[in-house]
């Protein structure tokens, strides 16, 4: 697909949000960074999650008790990613940029890959949002995510069998996707190219994963209480990662553009293009804010990547009021749950027409 563009020579509305959101953080004086509070967040997750693993691997308690570990292992990766990685990732973690850096390399840490992911999630997911073909978080195999894509016979059952798919998305992630975007890279002449150093901490910290994750383990409680562990944690990992994503950009309402078939252009400038193919969700909940890392408020996520989620509650007033203003549909679901159910809606249609 060629490059699509938008039509952003006049953005009377991005200018204007962008102005009042400066004279925000000019007027309070605080900085657009995570600062003090999200290392605090942070640390209480790392150190929870690393709590956790020690408690399973060295001091294996029962069956049940660790079943329950495993699933809160998982779901603690998944709020690593929300709150630690994917701001590092956007550089929004501190003003520091090697602070930054280790925050993103947590991904690698998770099992992924952060130089693969800032191109997918960064440029492609941010850029091209909700657009078939471009943005990759659309495109999941045997799921018939955006109207334009093909309808099979099987995906008119889409709306029962999501779970499983969403739930393996993490293992397929870590332990195939990464490898497949690895040598793809390697004998593409049009793909950017690892550096040295990437391919050292690509192949390095792969091996520490597989050590930590499931070696490990397998020495400490055996193979079958190891890999039964490791299902349960990737699993609800997988799971917890999809939805989150999912609930932000396709449920009813967000819309799935397609460029003009002459210009190859969409429609609307960038900034209204985010917002009307973002939702929100449960903004009213502080404890959803602080296990999603903000992710919630993705709308103002998508218009200031680089304003940590801290900041999203203000915001979010300014982005509203600013829509109000240009007569911009704002998409927003009060709670998960009324979320969750306009997903299902939303893949029972497209897997029946």
């Amino acid at each position: 697909m060629s490059k699509i563009t938008f039509r952003n020579n006049d953005p009377i509305f991005y200018r204007s949000l962008k102005e009042k959101v400066n004279t925000y953080f000019s007027q309070t004086k605080v900085s657009q960074k995570g600062g003090f509070q999200l290392l605090l967040k942070s640390s209480i997750l790392t150190v929870s999650a690393i709590s956790i693993y020690i408690t399973l691997v060295f001091f294996t308690p029962g069956v049940l008790v660790s079943l329950l570990l495993c699933a809160l292992f998982g779901f603690n990766l998944a709020f690593i990613g929300f709150n630690i990685m994917h701001e590092g990732g956007h550089g929004s973690f501190s003003k520091y940029k090697w602070l930054n850096d280790i925050s993103a390399y947590s991904l690698n840490a998770l099992g992924g890959t952060i130089f693969f992911w800032k191109q997918r999630h960064n440029i492609e997911h941010h850029t091209y949002t909700n657009i078939d073909g471009l943005d990759h978080d659309i495109d999941i195999r045997f799921m018939r995510m955006h109207p334009e894509q093909p309808r099979a016979s099987y995906h008119r059952f889409q709306h029962m069998y999501w779970v499983l798919l969403y739930g393996l998305s993490y293992i397929v992630w870590v332990l195939y996707q990464d490898f497949e975007k690895y040598f793809r890279i390697n004998n593409d002449p049009t793909q950017k190219k690892l550096s040295q150093k990437e391919h050292l901490i690509f192949w390095g910290t792969k091996f520490l994963y597989v050590g930590i994750y499931l070696v490990i383990p397998i020495l400490m409680v055996g193979w079958l209480s190891a890999i039964l562990g490791f299902l349960v944690a990737a699993l609800v990992c997988g799971f917890t990662l999809s939805m989150v994503f999912q609930l932000a950009h396709v449920v009813e309402g967000t819309h799935f553009p397609e460029p003009d078939a002459t210009s190859n252009k969409i429609e609307k400038e960038w900034a209204i293009h985010q917002i009307t193919t973002t939702a929100n969700f449960a903004t009213k909940s502080k404890l959803a804010s602080w296990f999603l890392g903000g992710l919630n408020f993705q709308v103002e996520h998508h218009l200031f990547p680089g304003i940590s989620h801290i900041h999203y509650p203000h915001i979010n007033k300014i982005v509203k009021e600013t829509c109000k203003e240009f007569n911009i549909t704002y998409l927003e679901h009060k709670s998960m749950a009324t979320a969750f159910m306009s997903h299902l809606v939303h893949l029972r249609k497209l897997g029946l027409s």
